[in-house]
């Protein structure tokens, strides 16, 4: 069934873009955007979202509204006035949901901090089947705004690059955050190479293709080779912990690579054995994003250059197969 859609979608393209490449571009880049849909598929991913919603039970809940009529939504657990605490942020990548992130959420307000967990636009409780890196990144400054400065902010695959960018205050519009610490875990370092993958997939061509990558710029106000935020990371000036397992199969290891030789500020950490999705509930992962809030000088745990070759696997879930876009 899936090769057929992906043989009819081909079809269409090519059609379409022998009339009109504009229109294929923009129709590629509108396909692109659409998320998976939010609902749980299969056993495993259904019993991981109830387990997640069961640790989310007692979060106070929050819809934020976007610019030009979005919405995303967010949890917080350890909220409103309970003295000094330290502050985090919380980001899903693509396709996912802040349950499946429960595990890290809860981990990080066990001691009493507070945590905001975002569901981006089109995912989870936020509603739609629509994102772009620039909803994610006005996403992030609206839970600024809302809560108040972090931190430290921790974000998977799609919501550690848009972290990143926030961070780096790449799109116009938007000031940069001022998150003090950032966590990125299995996350793209530029997002080309999606792009590239995509309008393969569709079998668009080279006039298709200029179009379709020309979106980002009228969506964000930036091109798309400007979102290369490997090489940057070191700027921002603050420390950045890079996880990434060896053996992810969705976002190649060499975007990790690209982070760690970014600058002395940017440390790598590889978490092999662990893939793409198991990686965010894995002990030894958690213990080092804990290790490095803590804000320690020596930073023990962290210093290393992996967890451990071929670590045991914690028993997680099974999402459809996930992908960064822009």
């Amino acid at each position: 069934m899936a090769n057929f859609l992906s043989d009819v979608t081909r079809r269409g393209f090519s059609l379409l873009q022998a009339v009109s490449p504009a229109l294929a571009g923009k129709a590629a880049f509108l396909l692109f955007c659409r998320t998976p849909s939010p609902r749980p598929e299969g056993a495993k991913a259904r019993a991981a979202h109830a387990s997640g919603a069961a640790r989310l039970a007692g979060a106070e809940r929050f819809a934020l509204k976007l610019a030009g009529g979005g919405r995303a939504y967010a949890y917080r657990l350890n909220g409103g006035a309970r003295g000094k605490r330290k502050r985090f942020l919380v980001t899903h990548g693509w396709g996912s949901r802040t349950e499946y992130m429960a595990e890290l959420v809860s981990m990080l307000s066990a001691p009493g901090a507070e945590v905001v967990a975002l569901d981006f636009p089109g995912h989870g409780c936020a509603g739609g089947r629509f994102l772009h890196m620039g909803l994610a990144v006005e996403t992030i400054a609206a839970a600024e705004a809302r809560f108040g400065t972090f931190d430290a902010a921790i974000g998977h695959s799609f919501g550690g690059a848009a972290l990143m960018v926030s961070a780096l205050g790449l799109l116009p519009h938007l000031a940069p955050v001022t998150i003090e610490r950032l966590a990125l875990i299995g996350a793209p370092s530029e997002m080309r190479w999606l792009f590239i993958d995509f309008g393969r997939l569709v079998g668009l061509r080279p006039a298709a293709q200029a179009v379709f990558e020309n979106e980002v710029s009228r969506v964000t106000g930036r091109r798309l080779e400007d979102f290369d935020i490997g090489g940057a990371a070191d700027s921002i000036g603050r420390p950045v912990l890079v996880m990434h397992a060896e053996d992810d199969k969705e976002v190649s290891p060499a975007h990790a690579r690209r982070y760690g030789a970014a600058g002395e500020s940017v440390r790598l950490l590889w978490a092999n054995g662990f893939g793409h999705r198991r990686i965010v509930s894995a002990a030894p992962v958690l213990a080092a994003i804990a290790t490095f809030l803590d804000g320690n000088p020596d930073e023990k745990g962290v210093t290393g250059s992996a967890i451990k070759k071929d670590a045991e696997i914690i028993p997680f879930f099974e999402l459809p197969a996930r992908r960064a876009a822009l």
